[in-house]
């Protein structure tokens, strides 16, 4: 299976509000810049987009290291909150409806395609990839927000 590393980021301006995310897709030497923009969205919302985006663009299974600032991305993962929430018919344990429950399902069938390993990272601190794809989510944010 082919290495690849992933750097995942979404934004908000408002929350709800107009959205972005972005990904940086590393193999090798070869790096891949990806974004998208939402009018209206949240910032969990982009979170996933973001992981979802960058999985679509893998054109077949590999062997995946995620990084992302998200704590609901990750948490989801790694916590188990996932298994648990399927288990519960996407009820939380709150007794509250699962938000995003349409991503969620998205990504996880995404992510059964792939040998997967959550990483969170803390954000805004000295993580070039991880600063590069929140300047990218933001600038996307500031260029639709300049022509509207």
């Amino acid at each position: 299976m082919k290495k690849v590393t992933i750097y995942t980021d979404g934004a908000c301006s408002g929350n709800p509000g107009p959205g972005a995310w972005a990904a940086i897709l590393i193999y090798n030497e070869h790096k891949k810049e990806i974004v998208g923009y939402e009018d209206l969205t949240t910032n969990n919302r982009m979170e996933l987009k973001a992981a979802i985006e960058a999985l679509k663009s893998l054109k077949e299974p590999c062997d995946v290291t995620l990084y992302s600032d998200s704590s609901y991305l990750i948490n989801a993962f790694n916590q188990n909150w996932l298994v648990n929430w399927q288990k519960r018919n996407w009820i939380k344990a709150d007794k509250q409806p699962v938000e995003n429950k349409d991503l969620w399902i998205e990504l996880l069938d995404l992510s059964s395609k792939h040998r997967i390993k959550w990483v969170k990272v803390k954000g805004h601190t000295d993580n070039e990839y991880n600063n590069r794809c929140d300047k990218l989510a933001t600038s996307e944010i500031k260029k639709h927000k300049i022509s509207t």
